[in-house]
Parts: C-alpha cells; sequence; structure tokens
C-alpha cells in the first residue's frame, strides 16, 4: 500500500473523529451553525432599519453573514487541536502509526465542511428572510468557490493557533480576533459611512474584498480588482496557516 493512500485513509478516520466530536458536542453546533442565524435575525430585523444600504439590507447583509458564519465556527476547532495536543492524544495516535498529517488534515476539513453548512443554512434563511439574487449558476459557483477557499485558509489559520497555544481556554480565545474582523468590515455597513481610521482599516483588512467579491457575485456585478484581492488574501491566510500549523506540530510532536 502507498504511502499516500495510506495518508488518505488516516485523514478519513480523522476526519470521521472529528465530525463524531462535533455531533455529540451541542456547543460546538450552535457556535457554528446556529449562533451565525440569531446574528442574522439581530441586525436585519433590529438593526437593518437603521443602515442605509442603498436597497434592501438583508440582500446587503447576507455576503458578510456567510464570512460570519464561516469565522464562528473556529474557536471549537482552535480548542479541539489544543486538547489533543495537551492530553496526550497524539502520542497515542503516534503509537498507533497514524499519519502525522492526518491528524491536522481532518481538523482542517472538517472545520471547512461545518463551516460550509453553516453557510447553506445563512443562505436558505436568508431566502425566508426576503433574500433575493441575480446571479447565475456560475455566480453560484463562484460564491461556493470562494467560501470554500476562506474556509480552508481559516481552518488552517485556526489549526495553527490550537497548536500554539498553552491551553485549550487560551486556544479558544485566540480565535477572537478572527471573529471579531467580520464586525470592522463592510459586511453590516459600507466602509465609506465609517469613522475615520476605522474606515481605513476596514478597507484595508482581508474580510472586506471578501465580502465584496462575494457580494458583487450574489448580484451578478463581481469587480475584478475584489475577486484578485480576495483570492490573493484567501491563498495568503492559508499559506501561512499551513506553514505555522506544521513547524509548531513537529515541534510539539
Amino acid at each position: 500500500m502507498s504511502t499516500l493512500s495510506v495518508s488518505l485513509g488516516d485523514s478519513a478516520i480523522m476526519l470521521r473523529r472529528n465530525f463524531k466530536h462535533t455531533v455529540r458536542n451541542p456547543a460546538t453546533v450552535f457556535q457554528a451553525v446556529l449562533f451565525p442565524v440569531v446574528m442574522m435575525f439581530m441586525f436585519v430585523y433590529v438593526f437593518g432599519d437603521a443602515f442605509n444600504v442603498g436597497g434592501t439590507y438583508v440582500d446587503y447583509a447576507v455576503p458578510g453573514l456567510i464570512v460570519m458564519a464561516l469565522c464562528y465556527g473556529m474557536g471549537p476547532t482552535a480548542t479541539a487541536v489544543n486538547d489533543d495536543m495537551t492530553k496526550g492524544i497524539i502520542n497515542r495516535f503516534r503509537a498507533m502509526d497514524v499519519s502525522h498529517g492526518a491528524v491536522l488534515t481532518g481538523h482542517v476539513v472538517a472545520t471547512t465542511v461545518r463551516g460550509l453548512i453553516a453557510d447553506a443554512v445563512i443562505v436558505g434563511v436568508g431566502f425566508a428572510m426576503g433574500f433575493r439574487s441575480d446571479a447565475s449558476a456560475l455566480d453560484w459557483l463562484g460564491v461556493v468557490a470562494l467560501s470554500l477557499l476562506l474556509g480552508f485558509a481559516a481552518s488552517w489559520l485556526t489549526v495553527a493557533m490550537g497548536l500554539a497555544a498553552k491551553s485549550p481556554e487560551s486556544a479558544g480565545m485566540g480565535t477572537v480576533p478572527l471573529i471579531m474582523l467580520p464586525f470592522l468590515s463592510s459586511a453590516f455597513v459600507p466602509a465609506a459611512k465609517m469613522g475615520p481610521g476605522i474606515r481605513q482599516f476596514a478597507e484595508y483588512q482581508p474580510f472586506t474584498p471578501i465580502i465584496e467579491t462575494l457580494r458583487g457575485l450574489l448580484t451578478g456585478h463581481a469587480a475584478t480588482g475584489a475577486a484578485v484581492q480576495a483570492l490573493a488574501w484567501c491563498v495568503a491566510l492559508a499559506l501561512v496557516g499551513y506553514l505555522w500549523a506544521v513547524s509548531t506540530f513537529r515541534k510539539r510532536a
């Protein structure tokens, strides 16, 4: 049996393990899937009328909520990764000759899939709340691809944070900046309407071009410049997260 097939088999086992942990932990399901829906109801029905976005607020908010749903599932992943490192699970896997890469890949794939499920729920609830899209089938494919790429990138970054943290508690807290960044972007209000300082931060942080690209795809008018920036940010985050995670894992395991 080749090394690749062994690694893929081990990754599938780790993926199944992580999904079982997710299903058995209601707090993870709530934070990753249900809490973004709660936030959606709050922003659309409580704050929506206060924002002038030049159209229906739910149409404006859905792209930002798609990104937020991806980010909200990261805390449990960081905690789970740190649990594996600090409670001796990794040593048990090493004794069973489990591929080292499979442990990390299992967490990354499980987190990415969980994020895509949360995004599907957000879009479904959005349609129930009046969201409408002029996107073509190709545009929707772009939305899925960009969401998948962002989820993959953020998952590697989260796994790296979990590996680097000293305890499960600090691992969970380490993902707070990642969760907060969408609030400081164009997710819920145009960056141009923000005050000095925060406006510049919102314009140049990673999530704004990603959200604007999703917004453009969902309206059928994606801007090439924003799309290039979004892809560049996703690739950069994925590369940094992967290199950081692999380096930390080798040192600690």
